[in-house]
């Protein structure tokens, strides 16, 4: 297990803003190729314009928190939003459930599309087992899964780079014409998308809309910062280290933009392991940690909101009542937010990725990114 206080705060705050953005959609490699490789040319540089407006952003509502000690985004969203807070903190406390929602069920897609892919068994049949999965856990597992989380998902970049940088290495002349194809305007295996600059740049922005609703879960790391120049430090590592894994990513997974199986695959990073070097050993060890990396996002969604439901059912009653019915009323939420998450990853992993962190995007530009342009102003 990774001891976080072993680390320097400011990089212990880098490291979980690391982990709430790269989780098993970026492993699976859907969100790379849906949001800038399905662009062309411009996912060479559109990541690290994505990257800065996240790290200024983040900056903008971490040194606010630190400032003003709200370290729970309800207390934040009151406080940031002043005379306002009636409409934008309840607009974000709906921006909040469509991202638990969204997540959850790309956590289900993933896990299933990758079980799907490594077994044949039908996709809805493998995203009944990682559901059935996520629901036992919730219940019974949740603190031993959250204490694990930050371990798994460093290991899944670990794992990633193993993946990444043999393949880099070793298939280094077909990353360089697949760049060569896409800077002659010729597009990827399955993209539909026009390869315009206008169009690629909205498609970044709106990866950085939906990724900035998590700097609600940001908040709570700030307390026991000692000096605000630590905050400064925190998001110029969150930058780098972001920036680097994503464009390495990107650059890696060109060895695969023009091959036929990529059309319509759920799973791009598994055709791209399949494909190169070790992959025998590889893909088995990519798929257990992409599906781990799955569960365990799924199990933290899906509790965080039975947790808020039952807390604001149980608020007014007392101790006796409270406590007879606390876990069948966590059964009865668990099971019917899994089962939601499972009705969502029907759409696939690809219309979960694409259609699902859109809204997602369009609900944190209404509710986070003009509110907190306004203040940057």
């Amino acid at each position: 297990m990774i001891d976080k206080n072993k680390m320097p705060l400011a990089m212990g705050v880098a490291f979980v803003a690391f982990t709430t953005q790269f989780g098993g959609g970026f492993a699976s490699g859907a969100q790379i190729y849906q949001y800038f490789i399905n662009y062309g040319i411009w996912a060479l540089i559109l990541p690290v314009l994505t990257q800065g407006l996240l790290a200024l952003f983040f900056w903008t509502g971490l040194k606010y928190a630190y400032r003003h000690k709200t370290y729970d985004y309800r207390a934040f969203s009151d406080s940031f939003y002043g005379k306002y807070r009636g409409l934008f903190s309840n607009l974000y406390e709906l921006t909040y459930l469509i991202m638990i929602a969204t997540a959850s069920a790309a956590a289900f897609a993933t896990g299933g599309s990758t079980l799907a892919q490594l077994t044949t068994i039908p996709y809805w049949l493998c995203t009944l087992v990682i559901g059935a999965f996520i629901f036992v856990i919730a219940l019974y597992g949740t603190n031993i899964v959250r204490a694990a989380a930050s371990t798994l998902s460093v290991i899944i970049i670990v794992g990633l780079l193993v993946v990444l940088v043999p393949n880099i290495i070793a298939q280094w002349n077909t990353i360089v014409t697949s760049g060569a194809h896409l800077a002659a305007g010729e597009l990827p295996v399955g993209s539909t998308e026009s390869g315009l600059f206008g169009a690629a740049l909205w498609s970044a922005i709106l990866y950085f809309l939906f990724q900035l609703p998590s700097v609600g879960l940001m908040y709570q790391h700030v307390e026991p910062l000692t000096d605000e120049n630590q905050i400064d430090r925190a998001c110029v590592y969150m930058f780098l280290v972001n920036t680097i894994a994503m464009v390495l990513a990107v650059v890696g997974m060109l060895a695969i933009a023009y091959t036929p199986e990529l059309e319509g695959a759920a799973v791009p990073m598994l055709i791209f392991v399949q494909n190169g070097v070790g992959a025998k050993i590889l893909t088995p060890i990519i798929s257990i940690l992409m599906i781990l990396g799955a569960v365990s996002t799924g199990v933290n969604m899906v509790s965080g909101i039975v947790t808020r439901t039952v807390n604001a059912l149980e608020k007014n009653m007392d101790e006796d009542k409270k406590r007879s019915g606390h876990m069948t009323r966590n059964i009865i939420f668990s099971f019917i937010f899994t089962l939601i998450a499972f009705g969502i990853a029907q759409f696939g992993l690809i219309n979960v990725v694409k259609k699902g962190y859109a809204y997602l995007g369009y609900a944190g530009l209404i509710s986070v990114a003009i509110p907190f342009l306004f203040y940057l102003i």
